[in-house]
């Protein structure tokens, strides 16, 4: 999903938050609601669903085959899920926009129907490896084609039947660990996914919750296929990865309290929430339940002085997604913090370490990009001109820069934020930064 113009976020020093705020719900388990719910039998009824460009884009494209979905309003679905094998053929391509989610794990999906389907997406998607995903899927017998380089077009085409696998992941990625579980829906036998490293366990919660066993044994999750999923309800959480830019906006600024509403703590995603513990954030997280198997609670945050440290290589996968608004901690922490072993930084929807370390140097951070990782010096901010390259998270990640920094920051290629966090600007204006959003024609 393309974005036909120009966003640029101004930021004014001097701000502070305080208050109880609650971000949108979480895009992870938005995505994997509707999947899930798509095939399931029988009626699902979703809450807080995340009515972002990638959500969206899972949304559109199930309808494209053949379900029919009510909503969203106000965050509420009604799925009439067609059963594993209801899907039908879509009309043209699949455009899945900027969500590699969503091309990652509808090929999981997708690889075991009856029907052709090709996933393709914007440029930036189109530019993302797929081979970490199709090549498991092959050894499954799944037909598959993509570029030369590994990247979309994704075409997949059908076979008589997928086999299961047990499957050693090379890398901790629960986009890979997912797109192999569900090609295991349509398998004959047993797939089992064995994790080097902990990543979050979305998918196998939501089978769960929607009737269908998995066997989870410490690394280790299979499941067997052609068994049946069935309809329920799920309440989606506000999603950790968008309350991590407030998380971070508190503690390192010189606000009041402020309080993170009914936040999903699932234990495979709150490594945000430990390393700022690590560095010395004043930080409580007060448990609440769980609905749809994803625990819940709200986080209380003020602001206090933060220390740099050695990120330890456990808690990366479980903060990935995290680490450009932590990169904006450790440039306010005093000392040195050094983060390795996270080279999938770089091929996200932007190259991460490199955009990250380009604008902290702008702002005057003393910084250093290494092929895995980061070096950050903590010191002053100072204001200036960054570019957050059409990448959502560096966007709103140098947006809380802006609360401790000498002077303006001025944020150019913002629009894309609407994938993940849609009203951010003014949900943060509200909470106390002084932000200000100017489109330009494309």
């Amino acid at each position: 999903m393309s974005h036909a113009n120009q966003r640029r976020f101004i930021i004014e020093p001097g701000g502070s938050l305080s208050g109880d705020i609650r971000v949108p719900g979480d895009k992870s388990v938005s995505h994997r609601a509707v999947m899930l719910g798509s095939v399931a039998e029988g009626v699902t009824r979703v809450r807080g669903f995340l009515e972002g460009d990638d959500a969206m884009a899972t949304l559109a494209a199930m309808r494209a085959l053949g379900v029919r979905i009510d909503g969203p309003e106000a965050g509420a679905l009604t799925i009439h899920g067609v059963g594993l094998h209801g899907l039908s053929a879509p009309d043209e391509p699949l455009d899945l926009g900027n969500s590699g989610t969503s091309m990652r794990l509808l090929t999981g999906l997708l690889c075991g129907q009856r029907f052709a389907t090709t996933l393709i997406g914007d440029q930036s998607l189109m530019t993302r490896p797929m081979r970490r995903v199709t090549e498991p899927l092959g050894q499954m017998g799944a037909d598959i084609v993509t570029s030369d380089k590994g990247t979309a077009p994704v075409g997949i085409q059908p076979v008589t039947s997928l086999m299961g696998i047990d499957y050693p992941l090379p890398m901790a990625s629960a986009q890979v660990k997912s797109a192999v579980l569900l090609a295991g829906l349509y398998a004959r036998g047993e797939t089992a996914v064995t994790e080097p490293g902990i990543t979050r366990d979305h998918t196998e919660r939501m089978l769960q919750a929607l009737g269908y066993p998995v066997e989870v044994d410490g690394p280790r999750v299979a499941l067997t296929g052609h068994g049946r999923l069935t309809g329920g309800s799920i309440q989606v959480p506000a999603d950790i990865s968008s309350a991590a830019f407030f998380l971070v906006g508190a503690a390192i600024g010189a606000g009041e309290a402020v309080t993170l509403l009914d936040v999903g703590l699932n234990p495979t995603r709150t490594g945000v929430v430990e390393i700022l513990k690590r560095m010395g954030a004043d930080l409580e997280v007060i448990a609440k339940g769980d609905g749809a198997g994803e625990p819940v609670g709200d986080i209380r945050i003020q602001a206090a002085s933060l220390e740099g440290i050695e990120i330890p290589p456990s808690l990366v996968p479980v903060a990935i997604d995290e680490f450009p608004a932590l990169f904006i901690a450790a440039a306010c922490a005093r000392g040195e913090t050094l983060l390795r072993g996270a080279e999938e930084l770089r091929v996200k929807e932007s190259d991460r370490i490199a955009v990250m370390a380009t604008g902290l140097e702008r702002l005057g951070v003393q910084v250093e990009a290494l092929p895995d990782g980061i070096r950050i010096v903590g010191g002053r901010l100072g204001g200036g001109h960054v570019q957050a390259k059409g990448d959502h998270r560096v966007a709103m990640a140098f947006a809380m820069a802006g609360l401790v920094a000498d002077g303006p920051i001025v944020i150019d290629g913002c629009a894309e934020v609407d994938t993940s966090f849609p009203g951010f600007a003014g949900l943060a204006r509200s909470a106390g930064l002084p932000i200000a959003v100017e489109e330009q024609a494309g």
